[in-house]
C-alpha cells in the first residue's frame, strides 16, 4: 500500500520526532495495547487459541469491511487464530511510534508494515536485528517477488525482513465530470495527451482548468501529493548512488520542488494535506473540491473509500506524466513477538501471490510479485469503482518501466519536511519560497543524524 502517503503524509514540525509527542501519540496507534498478543484456551483440534495483530498504515485492503476479506479466510482456515488489524491513516506518525517501541521491545504488533520510505532505515544496522529472518520461517516464497523489492528488505548480512505487500505505480486520477465541466476531454486517452512526458504540460493543464473551473474546485488536491508524485518519477530522488542522502543536491527534488511550488502560487490545488487527521482532504473527494489527484495504484482504494458509492464511475485514470513509483510496503516480523512462527506464517500467506491477486482486484493495490503481475487476474482486471477503466493494464504497463531510484534510511524523513514543512508553507501560508526551503534544511540539519 501505503504508502503514506506515506502511502501517508502528515505536518511534521520539530514536535514529531520528539519522543514525548511519541509517547503521546502512541498509545493508541500501532497495536492499541502493550499486550503482544493473547492466548489461553484450545480450539477442537487441541491447538492454542491466539490472537495475531498487524499494524498498518493506509489502506492494505487485507479486511474483512471494504478489503479482500483475507482475515476471515485465514481465520476460517486456521480456527484458532483470531486477526486484528489496527490502522493509522498517518504513516508518518505510524512509523514514530513503531521506532519508540522497538526501541523499547514493548507494544509491538505480531507484524508491523514497513513503508519503502522507511525501510532503509529499518534494514540498517540500528534496527536490522529487532526483525525476524523470514528467509528462515519457511511458507515465503522469496523467489516470487521482483527482485528489487526483496533487495529492499535485506540487511547487510543478508536477512529478510520484510515480504513485499504492493509496489506504486504511477498514473493519474481525474473526475470526468469536473473536466467536462470546464472544458476538458474526459477520454483517458485524450487526457494523457495533454501532459505526455512533461510534468510542466501538467501545470498548464491545470491553467486551463482554473480559466473554467466550476465554482469551489480546484485542479489539483495538493501540492504536497504533487511534489511525491514527481520527484517519483525522477532516477535520483533523496540519496546518491551509494545510498546516502543528499537531497539538496538532488535534480529529482530540485523538480519536484518547483513544480510543486508552481502549482502553489499558481492557484491550482486545494490546498490540502493529503491524510490529514481532521479528515478535511477525506471529506474533499465525496464533495468532488479536486479534479486531480497523482495516483499510484494503492490511491485507486482510498478513492473508492473515501469518494463513495454515490461517486461511483465519475472517476477515471489517465497515464501520468513521466512514469514513476510512489510507495509500496512490506510485512515484518518483531523478533520479540509471543507468536513470531505463527505471524511469519500468516505474513507470508498475507504477501503470497494469491493473495496478491485478491488484494488487486478489490483494492487496486499492484502486486510486488512477478508472476502475479503478468497474469491475467491483473492484466484484464477492472475495478468496479472505475468502470471500463483497464487499470490491471494501465498499472502493469506502468510497473515494467519501473527502476527503483537508490535510497537512504532518511529519505521517508526527509520527504515529510519537505512536503509538511516546505510546500505545505507555501501553499497555506504564503510563505517565501526560498524561506520555506531554508527552514527544511535547518529542521534536516538539526533533526537528522548523519
Amino acid at each position: 500500500m501505503r504508502t503514506s502517503s506515506s502511502r501517508r503524509e502528515r505536518r511534521t514540525t520539530i514536535r514529531a520526532i520528539s519522543a514525548a509527542v511519541a509517547v503521546a501519540a502512541g498509545a493508541a496507534l500501532l497495536t492499541g495495547c502493550g499486550d503482544d498478543g493473547a492466548g489461553g484456551g484450545a480450539d477442537k483440534a487441541g491447538k492454542e487459541q491466539i490472537t495475531l495483530r498487524i499494524g498498518t498504515f493506509g489502506s492494505f485492503g487485507y479486511d474483512n469491511t471494504t478489503g479482500a476479506k483475507l482475515y476471515a479466510e485465514y481465520e476460517k482456515a486456521h480456527p484458532n487464530i483470531k486477526i486484528e488489524e489496527s490502522n493509522v491513516a498517518d504513516g508518518q506518525k505510524y512509523w514514530d511510534t513503531l521506532k519508540l517501541r522497538l526501541s523499547r521491545n514493548s507494544g509491538l504488533a505480531d507484524i508491523q508494515a514497513l513503508e519503502v520510505g522507511y525501510i532503509a532505515e529499518a534494514t540498517g544496522a540500528a534496527m536490522a536485528d529487532k526483525w525476524t529472518d523470514l528467509r528462515t520461517t519457511g511458507g515465503a516464497d522469496l523467489g516470487a517477488f521482483l527482485d528489487w523489492k526483496v533487495k529492499q528488505a535485506t540487511t547487510g548480512d543478508g536477512k529478510v525482513i520484510g515480504l513485499g505487500t504492493d509496489i506504486g505505480p504511477m498514473a493519474i486520477c481525474y473526475d470526468k465530470d469536473l473536466f467536462a465541466k470546464a472544458g476538458l476531454p474526459t477520454d483517458r486517452t485524450e487526457v494523457a495527451k495533454l501532459w505526455a512526458g512533461d510534468w510542466a504540460k501538467f501545470i498548464r493543464t491545470g491553467e486551463t482548468y482554473k480559466k473554467n473551473a466550476p465554482a469551489g474546485t480546484a485542479f489539483h488536491d495538493s501540492a504536497s501529493g504533487l511534489f511525491n508524485a514527481v520527484v517519483a518519477s525522477e532516477p535520483v530522488q533523496y540519496a546518491d548512488t551509494k545510498g546516502e542522502l543528499d537531497y539538496a543536491n538532488s535534480p529529482g527534488v530540485k523538480k519536484a520542488w518547483d513544480t510543486a511550488v508552481a502549482a502553489a502560487q499558481g492557484g491550482l490545488t486545494a490546498k490540502l494535506r493529503q491524510f490529514d487527521e481532521k479528515g478535511t482532504w477525506n471529506a474533499a473527494f465525496k464533495n468532488a473540491k479536486f479534479a486531480t489527484v497523482a495516483c499510484p495504484s494503492w490511491m485507486t482504494g482510498i478513492i473508492k473509500e473515501q469518494a463513495g458509492p454515490e461517486n461511483q464511475g465519475k472517476w477515471d485514470i489517465a497515464a501520468p506524466p513521466v512514469a514513476g513509483n510512489w510507495g509500496g510496503s512490506f510485512l515484518a516480523v518483531p523478533k520479540s513477538g509471543k507468536h513470531a512462527k505463527e505471524a511469519a506464517e500468516l505474513a507470508a500467506w498475507l504477501t503470497a501471490p494469491a493473495q496478491h491477486a485478491k488484494v488487486f482486484g478489490v483494492n487496486g493495490n499492484i502486486p510486488s510479485s512477478k508472476d502475479t503481475l503478468d497474469s491475467p487476474a491483473v492484466q484484464d482486471a477492472k475495478l468496479p469503482y472505475f468502470g471500463d477503466t483497464p487499470v490491471g493494464k494501465i498499472y502493469s504497463q506502468a510497473a515494467a518501466g519501473i527502476t527503483p531510484a537508490p535510497i537512504s534510511r532518511w529519505d521517508g524523513q526527509v520527504k515529510t519536511f519537505l512536503t509538511d514543512n516546505g510546500i505545505l508553507d507555501i501553499e497555506q501560508r504564503g510563505t517565501d519560497p526560498a524561506k520555506a526551503w531554508d527552514n527544511v534544511r535547518k529542521l534536516v540539519d538539526d533533526k537528522i543524524a548523519k
